[in-house]
């Protein structure tokens, strides 16, 4: 959220997150406030972080640009959260900074970067006043006109633009209309101008037009062309280029997947942007990607007919294959392939079962079948490692038998094997994996474990950050930990927290701790220092930015604003723990009131109760004096004794009991003798006066 002020502005973030605002003043950066103290300082802190994120090298051109703004611009720039600034810097590749103060946009980076974002601020700010024009020297390469017909126009914006702000996170582009009419309704076209880098806009130009079709059918055939020879011959090698194949009604289906899961896998694995526009599958990209993809719709619809088998698959750059146990195939493929597709979707892979002969199953005497694995290196090998993890779960050894401890001295991407002792491999795993998950995020590598072996994937810094990591958390379980190069470090961010309040940032059993190594994506823990001093280190291979809620730098704050917290005596926590369950009572249904107790003091006392006189002691009666049972004939002269208002229960059947004694049965009932009725009837009456 954001609140604006006559003084300035300032744009909080959520949960502790960094501010997306930024500097206070153009000529300095607030410096870090992470307190250091003695064990009696209380108030008085400062702050000594080391570990500062490595410089970027810069462009020979790099440069600072500042444009003056008004306080309404500052606002229609910042958006809700600081993400329309976000966004505008990381479409133009500049570092964008808005000084709330002296109402001052920063832009730094190259000289097309610093164009490119002083452009786009710009036409950001025509939007609040009214539409934007677009002239041909805006062009630099990064624009995108698309004709929409008036009727979809309404369609593509979405509801507050939200269809348009989707189709730009998703493709990192910046999306509006231009030259806008209003007053002219008989305006067939309005220009939709897509601003990116090509794959980006390509991406965002086939999305839309596929809204464009289902609101206005028949749309697509007559700009198709056009569209197809669009920017043909750019990218990186000069092969950029559009391939087009069509579908059956049937067939699209199928393609697509459900909620177009199937689509985006293989967009994901083959590398080229795929988008169905009708009854027409587009595929953009350069010449490999296309390859790619087509081979891959080839082999989705081969497998319509049966098993499909990759010729010459040895010979391809794109694919692996892992040998599967016949006894392993329905656990690795899940009810309704449901395991499967949940490591396709994870990794942006394509997996199938192959099979030579055309039949289901291992053939002949091969106890085995062939997984193969189609997708990018990286994605390739986190499928494989997590398919042998799974195997060696059900058929311990089908691995590790002949694994061996490796360490690769290579600089690119290649894979480490490090051997875990039995009862270490759980607490590295973690609950449900979380130790695992966050030491494979901050490290930015694979890490997956088959067996009692930690396979970590990656190029040279990713691997060695990966086993440093594993090598602390385990020391941590022997006793404090001792790092000593942290200012040669690019992937540590160095805080001292006062003693007093070293609780308080871990939390119960280092709770706080782990929930903001999850919400920022790094690994944290108290270490030692040469002098013996215990300071909290941040290890992580993003360093964040002002405008990220990841990283290093967010954590640092999240850290920062607990110890001061703590300093100012502000129990945030607790506030938050009443304030939950203040919401939680109020969603329960409300009962009657309790009856209010009366106060005895504002009325006049009533009289003592009079107290009860003694029933005199019972007379002692001599036995032969004693009344008769009840079963006897009475006497006539005698009065009848007193009867209970209450009516007796049946006799015949006696009241369940109350206690938890064994419960009496009673006697099996053989005939229906006048005996027999007799000793069921005084049994019944015994029982129930017990």
């Amino acid at each position: 959220f954001m609140s604006i002020s006559r003084a300035g502005r300032t744009c909080r973030g959520h949960m502790g997150s960094p501010s997306h605002s930024c500097s206070r003043s153009p000529r300095g950066r607030p410096a870090s406030r992470s307190p250091r103290g003695s064990p009696g300082a209380c108030g008085k802190s400062r702050s000594r972080s080391r570990g500062a994120p490595a410089v970027k090298k810069q462009p020979h051109d790099f440069g600072v640009e500042t444009i003056k703004i008004t306080d309404a611009d500052a606002a229609f720039v910042c958006g809700k959260g600081g993400r329309t600034k976000e966004k505008i810097a990381s479409v133009a590749g500049a570092e964008i900074e808005l000084f709330e103060r002296d109402l001052v946009l920063e832009i730094r980076g190259s000289k097309l970067q610093r164009r490119r974002g002083k452009k786009y601020c710009q036409f950001v700010m025509q939007q609040r006043s009214g539409p934007v024009s677009v002239a041909d020297q805006d062009d630099d390469g990064d624009l995108t006109l698309l004709r929409i017909p008036q009727r979809a126009v309404g369609f593509v914006t979405g509801k507050s633009g939200n269809f348009l702000r989707m189709i730009e996170d998703e493709w990192n582009t910046l999306m509006f209309f231009c030259d806008v009419d209003k007053t002219n309704r008989s305006k067939k076209y309005e220009k939709l101008a897509i601003w990116g880098d090509l794959r980006g806009r390509r991406g965002s130009e086939l999305k839309a037009l596929n809204a464009v079709e289902t609101i206005v059918p028949g749309f697509w055939q007559e700009i198709k062309q056009e569209i197809i020879e669009r920017d043909k011959g750019q990218g990186p090698d000069g092969t950029w280029n559009t391939d087009v194949t069509h579908f059956q009604e049937a067939e699209l289906s199928y393609a697509l997947g459900k909620q177009g899961n199937t689509r985006k896998k293989l967009e994901r694995a083959c590398g080229a942007i795929v988008q169905y526009v009708g009854h027409t599958g587009l595929f953009s990209g350069t010449e490999a990607e296309r390859r790619r993809g087509k081979d891959y719709m080839k082999f989705l619809f081969g497998q319509l007919d049966g098993p499909v088998y990759v010729n010459n698959w040895q010979d391809r750059d794109d694919c692996v294959v892992v040998h599967v146990p016949s006894d392993c195939i329905a656990y690795i493929t899940g009810s309704r392939r449901a395991a499967l597709s949940s490591v396709e979707d994870k990794y942006g892979t394509l997996m199938f079962f192959m099979n030579k002969d055309g039949l289901k199953g291992p053939s002949g005497s091969n106890k085995n079948e062939e997984l193969i694995i189609f997708g990018s290196e990286r994605g390739r090998r986190a499928a494989e490692l997590k398919t042998m993890h799974e195997i060696e779960r059900k058929k311990a050894g089908m691995f590790t038998r002949d694994m061996r401890e490796k360490t690769s001295d290579r600089e690119g991407f290649s894979t480490d094997y490090m051997r875990i002792r039995d009862d270490e491999i759980s607490y590295l795993i973690g609950k449900e994996g979380s130790t695992q998950a966050k030491i494979e995020k901050a490290a930015g590598s694979i890490l997956i474990y088959v067996g009692t072996f930690a396979c970590i994937a990656g190029d040279y810094k990713e691997r060695k950050r990966t086993r440093e990591y594993l090598s602390w958390l385990l020391k941590q379980l022997k006793g404090p930990v001792t790092v000593r190069d942290v200012a040669s470090r690019d992937d540590c961010t160095e805080v001292h927290v006062p003693n007093h309040c070293k609780g308080w940032v871990m939390g119960n059993r280092g709770s706080e701790l782990r929930r903001v190594e999850e919400v920022t994506g790094v690994f944290s823990f108290m270490a030692l220092d040469d002098q013996g001093e215990e300071r909290l280190l941040i290890f992580g291979k993003d360093a964040g930015s002002r405008g990220s809620n990841t990283g290093r730098l967010a954590a640092e704050k999240m850290i920062n604003d607990t110890i001061q917290d703590k300093l100012r005596g502000r129990d945030s926590r607790a506030r938050s723990v009443s304030a939950y369950r203040k919401r939680r009572q109020s969603s329960r249904p409300r009962s009657a009131p309790p009856r209010r107790r009366q106060d005895s003091r504002s009325r006049e006392r009533s009289p003592p109760r009079r107290p009860r006189e003694r029933t005199p002691p019972r007379e002692h009666t001599p036995l032969c004096e004693r009344t008769p049972p009840r079963d006897l004939a009475r006497p006539r002269d005698r009065p009848p004794p007193r009867r209970d208002s209450r009516s007796p229960p049946r006799r015949a059947t006696p009241p369940p009991r109350n206690d938890s004694r064994r419960r009496q049965t009673p006697p099996r009932r053989e005939s229906r003798g006048r005996g027999c009725d007799m000793r069921y009837d005084s049994w019944a009456r015994g029982n129930y006066r017990r």
